[in-house]
């Protein structure tokens, strides 16, 4: 066996309000780490999965066609391996069913890992479509909103229709965001399949108008113009209900002077994008709502510049 390779993901905030499926925003201090070795027999396997608290997790499975970093790493391999196998394990600090990509930061922690221990590494870019490949098993769609900011950090876009090509885009100076996790689970693939399968024509315009408005303020670093774009008119009212400390907290943010704020991906996580400078204290009002209706919770606060996937230590 080779010496063990260790990359980190983080984690991610899927749609962004404004953009379900198409946009997605990495998030700092908090990721998957995926420790990855050659074996002389083919194929991927799993050592061990751990949780949070480090110890081997309850009920997440080694099972190398049930775990979405050993899918990930096994298309992958599968694709540009150059003999034998690998060997990995999986280190949680993504909460499950968090709406913080959990699933997609160790399905691109895998790959990335299974990257460096080739001769002549891929570009990340290249990377892409495998972290998909186990994205899909966990969530039952093809998306890349929390795929693609894990991979390559910062606020991309990333609709289906372009995959696997996705776009970088630039995000104003001073603007942060601020997340709280409720103690709370919302199951992604149940959650898609409880969505209307329609909606009007006004509110699909609306939506299409927020989104456009939203990529043109961060191209021109148009902070007013975000605060008036940061909204979901379809996608939000239909998931909110899932989050019973959904519209305190969004008050709460609101009150604090976000910008805007909505869930992370499916929820129960909650973000708000505010001014740098606020930050904290916005991330801190959302917390004290969410413990007002007896839900604990922890918070983080990034740049939207956060940095993707990377290895660690090899």
């Amino acid at each position: 066996m080779s010496e063990w390779i260790t990359a980190f993901a983080p984690a991610s905030i899927g749609n962004v309000a404004v953009g379900f499926d198409v946009l997605g925003l990495a998030l700092e201090g908090v990721g998957d780490r995926v420790h990855a070795c050659r074996t002389a027999a083919d194929g991927v396997t799993v050592a061990e999965v751990r949780g949070l608290d480090g110890e081997i997790h309850p009920y997440l499975s080694t099972n190398a066609q049930e775990n979405t970093a050993s899918i990930a790493a096994q298309a992958f391999w599968n694709a540009h391996g150059d003999g034998g196998g690998i060997e990995l394990k999986v280190h949680k600090g993504v909460p499950l069913q968090s709406g913080m990509g959990s699933s997609a930061a160790s399905a691109v922690a895998a790959v990335v890992a299974a990257n460096g221990l080739l001769d002549a590494p891929l570009r990340v870019e290249g990377l892409l479509e495998y972290a998909i490949e186990g994205e899909k098993y966990a969530s039952g769609g093809l998306h890349a909103d929390n795929v693609a900011p894990s991979l390559l950090g910062g606020l991309v876009l990333c609709p289906q229709i372009l995959l696997p090509q996705v776009v970088p885009l630039p995000v104003p100076g001073g603007v942060s965001a601020a997340l709280i996790h409720p103690d709370l689970q919302v199951n992604t693939a149940q959650a898609r399949r409880g969505l209307a399968k329609s909606c009007s024509t006004q509110q699909w315009v609306d939506q299409q108008g927020l989104l456009a408005g939203f990529v043109a303020a961060c191209a021109a670093g148009d902070i007013d113009l975000i605060g008036r774009t940061l909204r979901d008119v379809i996608i939000e009212p239909q998931r909110k209900a899932a989050v019973p400390c959904f519209d305190v907290v969004k008050a709460a943010a609101d009150k604090g002077g976000a910008l805007g704020c909505s869930l992370a991906g499916s929820g129960p996580s909650i973000f708000a994008l505010c001014k740098t400078v606020d930050a904290h204290n916005v991330a801190m009002a959302m917390e004290q709502a969410c413990r007002t209706q007896g839900i604990g919770c922890e918070s983080w606060v990034s740049p939207l510049t956060a940095p993707g996937a990377q290895i660690e230590s090899r």
